[in-house]
């Protein structure tokens, strides 16, 4: 049997959104391979906590920060560095979904749904970036990875807004990739369809969840650790030359040219 293990014994991980689901999934995988993981969260303590007490035992941290404040982003990176003295992979994977039909809402909703939409899915991660390139560049450079969605290729009319942010994400990393290339940060973007995590579990169990499983020839939707195994590839030595890519993760349920 292969030995799958890659080593990141020594290394520091923050991961967004790590509470729960897919972040959760990424922050155990990473310290059953030897990172640190420093988890983040935006309001559920407890969950927090629940993903900190179940990661193999290691140099690991909690901290909070809104990913709407840019000012929390920037105070929680520098608690982060302060606990782990060095960062060496981040993980932007929080977002939010939020149905917002463009003929079912009022324009006050449709502006409250964009702008929370983007505020956490583009302009979250963008901060983040910002504020941890240059500490990264500092320390001979560094990995980021971005956890999209299949959303941004094939739109989401019933959240438009979700889609537009995911698009932009994906634009954003490629940017990036060309921007820190030369110091050493490499960026890579990850594209999942459904996960079955607790956020899709309604939809799922709904009236819609065996058309949305028999979209993929696999008849199912993604585990948390497929992605999870992406995203620790993508992180790992000898991807480098995969700086700029989007990778799908959605059982060929959408294929793109």
């Amino acid at each position: 049997m292969p030995d799958n293990r890659i080593d990141f014994s020594g290394q520091t991980v923050l991961v967004t959104g790590a509470s729960r689901g897919i972040g959760r999934a990424i922050a155990g995988l990473f310290a059953d391979h030897g990172a640190g993981v420093i988890v983040h969260y935006a309001n559920d303590l407890a969950a927090a906590e629940e993903t900190l007490a179940s990661l193999t035992p290691g140099a690991h941290h909690l901290v909070q920060a809104d990913l709407q404040d840019p000012v929390a982003i920037n105070a929680m990176v520098e608690q982060a560095v302060e606990k782990a003295g060095r960062i060496h992979v981040l993980v932007n994977n929080a977002g939010v979904f939020e149905d917002h039909p463009p003929l079912e809402v009022d324009y006050t909703q449709w502006q409250a749904h964009w702008h929370r939409t983007l505020a956490i899915n583009l302009l979250g991660p963008a901060n983040l970036c910002h504020c941890l390139a240059g500490h990264m560049r500092d320390h001979g450079g560094g990995r980021i990875v971005n956890v999209s969605s299949r959303g941004a290729f094939r739109g989401e009319p019933d959240a438009p807004a979700y889609g537009a942010s995911k698009a932009a994400l994906n634009a954003m990393g490629q940017s990036l990739a060309k921007a820190l290339g030369p110091a050493g940060i490499r960026v890579f973007t990850v594209a999942p369809g459904f996960v079955e995590t607790d956020m899709a579990a309604e939809i799922l169990a709904g009236p819609r969840g065996d058309f949305i499983r028999h979209e993929s020839p696999l008849g199912r939707v993604a585990r948390p650790d497929e992605v999870a195994w992406t995203v620790l590839f993508l992180a790992a030595p000898g991807s480098e030359f995969l700086t700029g890519c989007i990778v799908d993760v959605n059982g060929a349920s959408y294929l793109r040219s």
